[in-house]
C-alpha cells in the first residue's frame, strides 16, 4: 500500500465512518486507477452473498476515492464532492471477497472536467466503477455516477 493508499483509507475511515463497519479497504492507487477490498463477513445478507446496499457502497466510494486522489494531484485543495446520480447493475452475485475499480475516463473528459472546475468553481463528472469477486476480473457489478466538485 502507497502513501495515497494509505492517506484515502485514513480519510474514508474517519470522515464516512461506516467504511470502517464494512472492513474496507484501499487496496491500491496507481496508474489511475483505484482499487478498493470489500470482505464478505461484514457485508453477508441472508444468502450467503454480498449484501447489495453494501456493493453499491463500496462503487460509490471507488468512484469518490478516485476523484479525491485526482484532485488532490491536481493542486485542487478547496474541493468537495458530492455524488448527485448513480445507475447500478447486479449481473452476477458477489460469492466472497470483492474488489471495486475505479479506471480514469478519457483524459480530455478529465482536462475538460479541471477547467470547468477552475472556471466556475464546479463541475460534474461520470466515473464507471466495477466490482469484482476476488480472482476474477469480470464484473459482477457495474456502476455508474455523476460526482460534482464544488467550492
Amino acid at each position: 500500500m502507497n502513501r495515497d493508499s494509505r492517506y484515502l483509507e485514513s480519510v474514508l475511515h474517519q470522515d464516512i465512518p461506516l467504511t470502517r463497519d464494512m472492513g474496507l479497504k484501499v487496496l491500491d492507487w496507481q496508474a489511475g486507477q483505484l482499487r478498493l477490498h470489500l470482505p464478505l463477513e461484514p457485508n453477508v445478507n441472508h444468502k450467503s452473498t454480498m449484501f447489495g446496499g453494501s456493493l453499491y457502497c463500496g462503487a460509490v466510494l471507488a468512484g469518490w476515492g478516485w476523484l479525491h486522489l485526482s484532485q488532490r494531484e491536481a493542486g485542487i485543495v478547496d474541493g468537495h464532492i458530492v455524488i448527485q446520480e448513480g445507475r447500478i447493475d447486479y449481473p452476477l452475485p458477489v460469492t466472497g471477497d470483492a474488489q471495486a475499480i475505479c479506471d480514469a475516463p478519457e483524459e480530455k473528459v478529465w482536462k475538460k472536467f479541471l477547467a470547468t472546475y477552475q472556471r466556475y468553481g464546479r463541475a460534474r463528472l461520470t466515473l464507471e466503477t466495477r466490482v469484482v469477486n476476488a480472482g476474477s476480473e469480470e464484473a459482477a457489478v457495474r456502476f455508474s455516477g455523476q460526482y460534482v466538485l464544488h467550492r
